[in-house]
């Protein structure tokens, strides 16, 4: 038979319990919250649905539902535009790269507006992405390019760091920042290139899925090329690959 121990009564006072814990618990200030880190992978899968699967399911229910090519081109791709339009709204601020997506959106929908070419609102498409591989290419002139300064900002605190520390510091770094951009921009320009050809050679209702396709393929081999080069980089300078 096993007998309990008589338990030691419970001291509620808050003096009593402040003795019990440990000093640096008690002088110890309130942690800061900490901020909410995006995350590159949920921000991409974010704009692939919104931007390319759901325009693309709406073309195609349009199609099923007896609307002409050009009409339901025209409808479905002003979901993006009505996505970045609900995004300033919301934010109340127009940063550079929205304004920059609203210009060619707003500006190849006019002109498909003003035509009425189902061929020429496919190759709008080459538009956008010809200007972001050229916007993305200007860059290496810059001080900064295009990688180090869109992937910096969504890097956790301390591995960003290491990255302006590099940056500083390393010329191989430097050098490595600006050939993944270049190939970044080359990307969307070899995606550019492919979307007029497809416009204007094969039939009109099957472009829009092979566009889709051709931008998801591309932006895979990128990241990837991208990751792997990171990752050599990384062994090199003796950092963690954080691509």
């Amino acid at each position: 038979m096993v007998t309990e121990l008589p338990q030691r009564p419970r001291r509620t006072d808050d003096a009593t319990q402040a003795d019990t814990l440990p000093r640096a618990e008690q002088t110890a200030p309130p942690a800061a919250p900490q901020s909410k880190e995006r995350n590159p992978r949920a921000m991409l899968i974010k704009v692939t649905a919104l931007d390319i699967a759901l325009p693309l399911l709406l073309y195609y229910g349009l199609r099923m539902l007896g609307m002409n090519q050009w009409l339901a081109l025209v409808i479905s791709g002003a979901l993006p535009l009505a996505r970045l339009v609900y995004q300033v709204v919301r934010e109340r601020r127009v940063e550079r790269p929205t304004l920059f997506s609203l210009s060619i959106i707003v500006t190849s929908t006019l002109v498909s507006l003003l035509t009425g070419d189902p061929r020429l609102v496919l190759a709008r498409e080459s538009y956008f992405t010809a200007l972001v591989g050229l916007w993305m290419l200007s860059t290496l002139l810059a001080r900064r390019p295009f990688l180090y300064a869109a992937t910096i900002q969504i890097l956790p605190e301390a591995t960003a760091r290491s990255w302006r520390e590099d940056w500083e510091n390393s010329p191989e770094f430097r050098r490595a920042m600006r050939l993944m951009t270049a190939a970044w921009g080359a990307a969307f320009l070899i995606d550019a290139v492919a979307r007029v050809v497809m416009a204007y050679t094969l039939p009109v209702d099957s472009v829009p899925l092979l566009g889709a396709g051709l931008l998801v393929g591309m932006l895979i081999a990128v990241v990837q090329f991208s990751k792997a080069y990171a990752k050599r980089l990384a062994a090199r300078l003796g950092r963690p690959s954080s691509l």
